[in-house]
């Protein structure tokens, strides 16, 4: 949306052509560009804020974040190998020789995978916990406010009563839910433990190695299925500050000669920022017009 053409948007309203929701829309999909662009230069600029005094939080947390990454993404790389190495010797023991116990062995890849399943499962499960937490906490610290300042219709206390209660069994029920799926793991981490003991007693003067090498599996797998959530979570911390460096050094860019500095290698975009900023004001103003 440039100034021009919301000159004759504007024309056109005259004469009774009001388009609220397009523009609504419009102003939608410039907004995500914009916080993925923010996030961009955030990523492309952040070790140049250094000096930069009112990004010294976001930039150190991203130093140590950084860190953190890089030491996480290392354990990973050698997780990741190890695991490798395990499925190679166990390929080996299972190609040496027509081995007696494959219906074990197909059993025991079967039950990994349900646990690998399950444990997706509760991680998901996890996650809308804590969604669910966030809003009861949002909904509790907007009852304790409107209590304090009064006013508020005994509907409105009646509503977010609900709403908590409502919460709160949803929470519960995940909670049960966690549950019922630690028990799927734990009889699942049996089965596996059964069918070894299995395996060695088919197959004894194997026993070592075989175990020794689906231990390394089911290790490594849980190990890198850790390091992997909590990599994502770095990530979205990450971005989080990444857009908020963006969102800054874009927005003060023009008259602020740090951040003008800060991303100079990046004015295009910067540019284009400024304009996205402008259209979505326009198509606003537009649709409170309509």
């Amino acid at each position: 949306m440039t100034p021009t053409r919301y000159f004759i948007c504007r024309i056109v309203q005259t004469f009774g052509l009001r388009r609220k929701v397009l523009r609504m829309g419009d102003a939608a999909g410039e907004t995500h560009l914009l916080k993925e662009a923010e996030a961009h230069l955030g990523q492309a600029v952040w070790k140049n804020v250094e000096h930069i005094e009112s990004l010294s939080m976001e930039y150190w947390n991203l130093r140590k974040l950084s860190k953190e990454r890089d030491q996480m993404a290392e354990e990973l790389a050698k997780r990741d190998k190890l695991l490798a190495q395990a499925h190679e010797e166990r390929a080996n023991l299972l190609s040496t020789s027509n081995e007696p116990f494959q219906d074990l062995i197909g059993e025991r890849q079967r039950v990994l995978n349900e646990l690998e399943e399950f444990a997706r499962q509760r991680d998901m499960v996890v996650a809308r916990a804590r969604d669910i937490r966030r809003n009861y906490d949002g909904l509790k610290m907007k009852q304790e406010v409107l209590t304090k300042e009064g006013g508020h219709t005994p509907e409105e206390v009646e509503k977010i009563n609900k709403r908590l209660g409502g919460l709160k069994q949803d929470f519960i029920a995940l909670k049960n839910e966690r549950h019922a799926i630690a028990a799927k793991i734990n009889q699942g981490d049996l089965r596996i433990d059964a069918i070894d003991v299995q395996i060695q007693e088919r197959k004894k003067e194997r026993r070592d190695k075989a175990s020794e090498a689906f231990q390394h599996i089911g290790d490594a797998n849980h190990g890198m299925s850790t390091f992997r959530a909590e990599l994502g979570i770095l990530d979205t911390r990450m971005r989080q500050l990444f857009s908020e460096i963006g969102r800054y050094v874009s927005r003060n860019a023009a008259h602020d000669p740090e951040c003008a500095k800060a991303c100079k290698e990046h004015r295009a975009l910067v540019e284009v920022m400024g304009a996205l900023r402008k259209s979505i004001q326009l198509n606003h103003k537009l649709a409170e017009l309509a």
